[in-house]
């Protein structure tokens, strides 16, 4: 159901009551009709004729798309909603995709029966991310909604909009200037690692600190715990402000700086934001971001913080480029070189930069320390080519890109952990006009759902082992000829950085800063899970949301294993 239609049925409710009252009062059940009496009672009649419409009715017997295929189940009036807040974001259609037969579309329903599309081939893939790629823009409640904390930059812009800033941010993150930034993730990656073995040989985390699941009355000697998120957080802040923007945030060093805090407020999952969230698809944006709640004082504080933040680094940049003194090779620099922002844009594109750029990576490097402490053969193999190929982290020797190029494991294994647990689970589009799909008609305002949870784990499209996570498929062989793709016969069968013009701008970088610190992490530490009962996957709670992740954190026993 798309938004409440409010100036139609109040007009029609205004209309009807002033000609009953004013010309045939006897129509109305009452001696002595008011006009304010009779037009609440036809706006409330006027709306639930239209909600019993558009969610019973029209899905069922006039929606132009209701010939596609449908799970199961769902509600006569709520859709498959139950199903779809039950599981984690994208959770329902890893299931569809392989139990309801479908030629590239599935419809499902979501809340109050409103109509959704999840498009499952390559092809279907291919045409909305790329072919007819403007047909389809971002839903007006992502851009209100996150638009306060990310500002409208390359992210939700739209249009020709959209086209002018990704050619202006195009050389900032070319490969070869990406290549020049891997000694800064190294250098940071080192010192995140140093830190957390200062922190593993002070004991890590006390009892007092863990929550009640993880409270261990026998750690042994050099045996400590360490949540990974927040180490992940806090590196890869530091990372997007010295290789993004010239600026060291001091994040690794200080949990408690204010930009640090700030995303800790703004990251942490809660019942207000998920409400506010469900608010935003039904009511006007201006109207959410005024309910008088402590959520929406957390994003406005946060939103200044940040804003100011960037700000601050965007005229110390600009000073130094009219002292012909800018030298620099961040991403910031780069930009603002090119001439092709005014100061609220580059504010726009630094608040993406910083929380796009710094939570998705730290999402990833979660689920890669998951992933190794289920697979501990592999986390075995990729320590020793870590410390075959790559110098130790106490050195002060660079890293290179070619350095990371040439360590096939590693790639593998980052590939695969961005493949089976990609950072973003799902993403939205609406139909900007009517436009087709696989030849099927698709209304303007159809909602259509890309889902990297489902696609990256089809069977049709990796094999009988896509649900298996296996960094094999990413090593050639002769019998693995599309190694490049993972084994998958097409590029779209792999969305985690979405393809075509609206793909992720910083998929490059955001690779090299991975790998980086994964190589850093497992190079020097071994890692167990603290609570034996999340070696069965099903039993980590993940929390939804624009990332996924566990929701009570990862808490692991990390080792200093010796001789690196």
């Amino acid at each position: 159901m798309s938004g409440i239609p409010l100036k139609p049925v109040t007009a029609f409710s205004a209309a009807s009551s002033a000609f009953l009252v004013g010309f045939r009062p006897e129509l109305l059940p009452f001696s002595r009709p008011s006009y304010i009496g009779t037009f609440l009672q036809f706006w409330t009649l006027s709306f639930s004729l239209w909600a019993f419409y558009k969610i019973v009715l029209y899905p069922k017997y006039f929606s132009p798309i209701r010939h596609f295929p449908t799970p199961p189940g769902g509600s006569w009036w709520n859709g498959h909603f139950a199903q779809i807040k039950a599981l984690p974001t994208g959770g329902p259609m890893i299931e569809w995709i392989e139990t309801v037969p479908n030629d590239g579309i599935i419809r499902y329903m979501g809340m109050l029966n409103s109509e959704r599309l999840f498009v499952t081939t390559p092809k279907g893939l291919g045409e909305v991310l790329t072919t007819r790629n403007y047909d389809f823009i971002k839903p007006s409640h992502v851009a209100t909604g996150l638009g306060r904390l990310l500002g409208i930059g390359v992210l939700l812009a739209e249009g020709d909009e959209h086209k002018r800033q990704r050619k202006n941010l195009m050389p900032a993150f070319a490969y070869r200037h990406v290549k020049n930034l891997v000694p800064v993730f190294w250098d940071k990656s080192r010192e995140v690692v140093n830190a957390m073995t200062e922190h593993i040989n002070a004991g890590g985390m006390s009892n007092s600190e863990l929550p009640a699941a993880h409270k261990r009355p026998d750690v042994e000697k050099g045996d400590a715990v360490t949540e990974v998120g927040e180490w992940a957080s806090r590196a890869t802040l530091d990372i997007i402000g010295l290789a993004g923007m010239g600026q060291d945030f001091g994040a690794i060093k200080d949990p408690d700086t204010e930009l640090n805090r700030t995303y800790r407020v703004v990251f942490k999952p809660s019942r207000q934001a998920a409400i506010l969230g469900l608010l935003n698809i039904f009511l006007p944006g201006w109207f959410v971001r005024n309910l008088p709640v402590r959520r929406n004082g957390e994003i406005e504080a946060a939103a200044a913080v940040i804003r100011t933040t960037c700000r601050k680094l965007i005229r110390s940049k600009k000073d130094k480029l009219e002292k012909g003194e800018l030298t620099d090779v961040d991403i910031l620099s780069v930009a603002i070189e090119s001439g092709g922002f005014t100061e609220e844009n580059l504010i726009d594109q630094l608040m993406t930069f910083l929380a796009a750029g710094h939570e998705t990576t730290a999402t990833a490097m979660t689920w890669a320390i998951y992933m190794l402490c289920l697979n501990p053969e592999v986390q075995s193999k990729l320590r020793a080519e870590i410390r075959e190929k790559l110098p130790s982290v106490n050195g002060s020797e660079d890293v290179t890109t070619q350095d990371i190029d040439h360590m096939p494991y590693l790639n593998a294994v980052c590939n695969e952990v961005l493949r089976y647990y990609p950072p973003v689970p799902l993403t939205l589009r609406d139909a900007a006009q009517d436009t087709t799909i696989l030849g099927q008609v698709v209304p303007k305002g159809t909602r259509v759902m890309m889902v990297p949870w489902a696609i990256n784990r089809s069977s049709a499209l990796w094999g009988p082992d896509g649900a298996k996570f296996n960094p094999d498929r990413w090593l050639p062989s002769e019998k693995n000829p599309h190694s490049s793709n993972g084994g998958a016969q097409s590029n779209y069968s792999y969305l985690t950085f979405l393809h075509g013009p609206r793909s992720c701008i910083g998929q490059a970088f955001a690779k090299a800063e991975f790998m980086c610190l994964l190589a850093a992490w497992v190079g020097r530490f071994e890692f167990a899970l603290n609570d034996e009962r999340e070696l069965d996957e099903k039993n980590v709670v993940i929390k939804g949301g624009v990332t996924a992740k566990p929701a009570k954190g990862l808490y692991v026993k990390t080792k200093v294993v010796e001789g690196w």
